[in-house]
């Protein structure tokens, strides 16, 4: 979809969208167009009873003044607005235009909230629906009658600013969509090669991508990483992706995700139910490549490192098995105590890596990895684990203001125990109990004390709750979350 900033003429045709805050009359363009259509808007609104409650909206056909349709959206108390209010509402206005078949229309958005500009107002409307304008469809033989909201232009007071401010926003945007289509592919085409591949296209926006093979990761000792890709004809690979925005120099800010194309648990095979949906194992390195993106196209003033570790979890004859004994990059053993226990294998190869390679400022990693997480926070939150608490709350912040919520949850010496081993020097499960917990705990025996969150996304990054700007099951979670951390204290 196209997103278009013009001054305050308003179309004489088509569809328009206005906003009423609620318990006011229409004022600026709102009312421009009510004295274009002679009044006609207000009567509607008159006669539906419609006061601008948040959330409400009024659909009025052929309103006069040779509009064919005008929707006024509620906004409530326009006080109490935050940014991530409007992008939302953004999406909603997207969704109902998509609902209603139109392919192009105007939105006037002379809005001024406390603490928000009009030119941010009218930018996050346009970041709010293009991430909602978003489909996934290209394996339908028949694909749909209508081709959707191709065009929304918003009206403005300076259209010039409104268009500088919503650039950003669209940069992210499209990061969020890279995700989203990486994590709704299908396992037979997006497998860990062709994952690798498709982060080429990165090239052109000036980031540096290096792909290391299973023979380069041998030489490394990698491992725990290529234990779990060695039950599968489908070859492991590791993408590094560098964005050198900021000074030279700096220590960049680095992201890992885990990127297991496929899960069926291995020989620890997961039950028959529901595993089509381990397509989405590789939610974490679509966020990071998503990310990576968002950077690029942005410009971010900053040096990122993203590294994501892909492979396919495969129960062959060749699989590692329940009982074997790896070795990592770090030197540590590791007992395999459960094959679907493998993410955590796979992060602690990139992990080590990244932090012996770059010597970054902090890490982040990415990963659907418990189903533990979605017992104890559902949906709505992602996990959180961190050795830093300055971090982990410049991240709870940025969950708040972008929608990716995320919780905190504990790390402690007496969970660490509980993944000591016998034979090797920790073991890959620690049982049913405080599973996110010891999964985190082992991470951070790959982490040195470095700087880092553990989030785990197993509920966000797929299936998730629909929403006014995440219409998909791939959800894209991550990349906007991750991008303001960025921009608000790193650039």
């Amino acid at each position: 979809m196209k997103i278009k900033f013009s001054g305050p003429a308003l179309p004489r045709s088509g569809t328009l969208v206005l906003f009423l805050a609620e318990g006011k009359s229409l004022t600026g363009l709102a009312d421009k167009a009510d004295r274009a259509c002679k009044g006609q808007i207000a009567r509607a609104l008159a006669a539906a009873a419609f006061t601008g409650r948040r959330d409400s909206s009024l659909d009025i056909l052929a309103p006069g003044g040779g509009l064919g349709r005008v929707v006024v959206f509620g906004l409530g108390d326009p006080a109490k607005l935050t940014s991530l209010d409007v992008e939302m509402l953004g999406g909603a206005v997207a969704g109902t235009l998509q609902s209603q078949k139109a392919k192009a229309a105007s939105v006037a958005a002379d809005i001024s909230p406390k603490g928000l500009s009009e030119t941010d107002f009218a930018a996050l409307i346009g970041s709010g629906a293009r991430l909602r304008v978003y489909s996934f469809n290209q394996y339908k033989s028949k694909k749909p009658e209508s081709a959707g909201l191709a065009e929304l232009t918003i009206h403005s007071s300076d259209a010039a600013a409104a268009g500088r401010h919503y650039r950003p926003l669209e940069a992210v945007a499209e990061g969020v969509h890279f995700a989203r289509d990486l994590v709704n592919e299908p396992p037979n085409i997006l497998y860990p090669v062709e994952f690798a591949n498709r982060t080429r296209a990165l090239t052109k926006l000036g980031v540096k991508v290096e792909i290391l093979t299973p023979a380069q990761m041998k030489r490394l000792g990698m491992g725990a990483l290529l234990g779990v890709a060695q039950g599968s004809p489908r070859e492991a690979r590791i993408v590094i992706m560098r964005w050198d925005g900021g000074r030279k120099g700096d220590a960049p800010l680095a992201f890992i995700g885990k990127g297991v194309t496929f899960d069926t648990g291995g020989i620890s095979i997961k039950p028959a139910a529901g595993m089509e949906d381990m397509k989405g194992d590789m939610g974490g390195a679509a966020c990071v490549a998503g990310l990576m993106m968002a950077l690029a196209k942005r410009k971010a003033k900053v040096n990122a490192i993203g590294a994501i570790g892909l492979v396919e979890n495969m129960p062959d004859g060749n699989a590692q098995r329940p009982g074997d004994v790896v070795t990592s990059m770090s030197g540590q053993t590791i007992a395999v105590l459960n094959t679907d226990a493998e993410g955590r294998l796979v992060l602690a190869d990139v992990l080590w890596y990244v932090q012996q390679r770059f010597k970054p400022k902090f890490m982040i990693d990415l990963a659907t990895l418990t189903g533990a997480i979605l017992v104890a926070l559902g949906k709505e939150h992602a996990g959180l684990f961190s050795n830093d608490d300055e971090l982990a709350q410049r991240l709870s912040e940025a969950g708040q203001a972008t929608g990716e919520k995320v919780w905190r949850m504990p790390l402690a010496p007496e969970y660490d125990k509980i993944i000591d081993h016998d034979v090797a020097d920790v073991k890959n499960t620690g049982g049913r109990f405080a599973g996110s917990i010891t999964a985190a705990q082992f991470l951070q025996r790959f982490v040195n004390k470095l700087p880092w969150v553990h989030l785990d996304i197993a509920g966000t990054a797929m299936d998730a709750p629909r929403s006014a700007i995440s219409p998909s099951w791939g959800s894209g979670w991550g990349v906007r979350l991750l991008n303001r951390l960025v921009a608000r204290h790193y650039e």
